[in-house]
């Protein structure tokens, strides 16, 4: 079996040395604990070895990093401790509760505002989370986040991504090239969350050993998925009959992320995801949360165009 590598960014806002200890004492403790090639070179850290001990190792060095941003100074001791609580599968307790993943370029992942912070609540303690917002609020990118923390973490074996394929005029099956190949343009932003917190090999790793499966929302039919993360991108484009075949595929120690911004509906006729709102809400193990223009995170333009759109439309609604 190849072995797995792996490339850790130290933050700006860490000296490498904190992490590696005076004369590499630090970096040796975690060379001597692990069967494992560890190696610091500038800000970068590179982990080489079999695929549990490299997650391991990783584990490790997320939590001293994390500790070096809080400005606590490292001593052998803290070191040893955290080794053991990673071998030993006990939860970070140094880490912040808002906390949600530690890329592997060293970026801590966590919500930004009030509705976030409620989306990311309701992923938590629901089995199925229904997510409707703007452009801009999150909605893809924190349940990626909880997705890929949550495959770190061993609570599930595999994330599994869906989007209806909605295109005007042109169906899969038409359109040149494998099904992977077909798929690349509507399954990007997925990709792109989750290239921005893996290492692109470990990234492309998983996708090739199924870890990770990208799948159009059509051929979830007759499926059921265990001990899995799967989110639902774009759910406003679904039918209430797509909607309801993709809730029922929920197996045992699964959680389902349901996304979707109503206001940019390709179909024609009633979308899926305001009919299982209507049908489900009175199911305590399902959450239902809107986000709003104040929970918009990406550049401040968003939120003035977001708010623009809406104040162009309304008239035509309410006609």
């Amino acid at each position: 079996m190849q072995p797995t590598c792996v490339r850790l960014t130290i933050p700006d806002s860490v000296d490498p040395v904190v992490l590696t200890g005076p004369r590499d004492s630090l970096l040796r403790r975690i060379d001597a604990a692990f069967d494992s090639m560890v190696s610091v070179r500038g800000n970068q850290i590179s982990i080489e070895g079999p695929a549990e001990v490299v997650e391991e190792v990783t584990a490790v060095f997320s939590r001293l990093i994390t500790y070096a941003e809080a400005k606590r100074p490292l001593a052998v001791g803290d070191v040893d401790r955290i080794i053991g609580q990673v071998i030993h599968g006990t939860p970070n307790t140094s880490r912040s509760s808002d906390d949600i993943l530690l890329t592997d370029r060293g970026r801590v992942i966590r919500p930004k505002t009030k509705g976030q912070r409620r989306y990311v609540e309701a992923i938590r303690s629901h089995k199925i989370t229904f997510c409707v917002g703007p452009a801009g609020t999150g909605k893809t990118y924190l349940a990626m986040a909880m997705a890929v923390a949550s495959l770190k973490q061993h609570e599930v074996g595999r994330i599994v991504l869906v989007r209806p394929v909605v295109e005007a005029g042109e169906s899969l099956g038409y359109l040149p090239g494998t099904l992977q190949e077909k798929l690349d343009p509507y399954v990007r932003p997925l990709y792109d969350a989750l290239f921005d917190m893996l290492d692109a090999q470990r990234a492309t790793a998983l996708i090739e050993q199924g870890t990770v499966e990208i799948s159009p929302l059509a051929f979830m039919r007759g499926r059921t998925f265990n001990d899995s993360f799967v989110i639902l991108d774009e759910a406003q484009n679904t039918t209430p009959e797509q909607m309801k075949m993709f809730l029922t595929r929920l197996g045992l120690s699964s959680t389902f992320v349901i996304a979707g911004d109503a206001s940019q509906r390709d179909l024609l006729g009633e979308s899926g995801l305001d009919s299982a709102r209507e049908v489900l809400s009175h199911i305590s193990e399902i959450s239902f949360v809107d986000l709003e223009m104040s929970d918009i995170v990406r550049h401040s333009l968003v939120a003035k165009i977001v708010d623009a759109y809406a104040m162009a439309e309304a008239p035509s609604k309410r006609n």
